[in-house]
């Protein structure tokens, strides 16, 4: 695949899209051969098939460093699990696999709750349904859980005073970017 064809939008869709439950890749095969590109083309398409390839290894990564940083506040793992579940419910087959199991789960204790959660009927015109399915957790539109979730962490972000960590992580993070865009 010519990564330097694909854009920012094709590859979040990809990874929307992609089975999060593949194994991650050989740590010996993750950190082998590292060497820095010569142009920003090929930085920019080295990152895209990176993250694509080794989604796993990077989401694992990002999981130990967040826990190793905020072992000393509780609160603010508690914030970061909400963050990284309000990222992961933009992710389609994350989304639909939560919400049927979190529904098949309901079902055992409540059936009648269980049926209230149920995602909406798209209405069909002529055989077809009329718009694309939208995603539906827990019989709720996806929104409302993203905008739950994120509200809840970052008022905890702000309770746990990690929120400063954080906004110096994303303004490091944002530098670097910059720096790199230049090239």
């Amino acid at each position: 695949m010519d990564w330097g064809n694909v854009t920012a939008e094709d590859l979040i869709d990809a990874l929307r899209e992609v089975d999060w439950s593949s194994p991650p890749r050989p740590l010996s095969e993750f950190f082998s051969r590292f060497t820095v590109p010569r142009s920003y083309a090929k930085w920019n398409s080295r990152l895209k098939c990176n993250l694509y390839y080794y989604r796993t290894n990077y989401f694992m990564m990002i999981v130990l460093i967040l826990g190793l940083g905020f072992l000393r506040r509780p609160v603010a793992i508690l914030a970061a699990i909400l963050t990284a579940l309000s990222i992961a419910f933009l992710n389609d087959s994350f989304a639909g696999t939560f919400s049927e199991k979190v529904t098949r789960t309901m079902r055992q204790f409540s059936p009648h709750l269980a049926a209230k959660m149920r995602p909406p009927l798209t209405p069909v015109i002529r055989g077809r349904p009329s718009a694309k399915r939208a995603i539906h957790i827990c019989g709720r539109p996806r929104w409302v859980f993203v905008f739950i979730f994120s509200s809840v962490s970052f008022i905890l972000w702000y309770v746990s005073c990690g929120l400063l960590t954080l906004l110096w992580a994303l303004a490091i993070a944002l530098l670097v970017w910059r720096n790199y865009s230049e090239l």
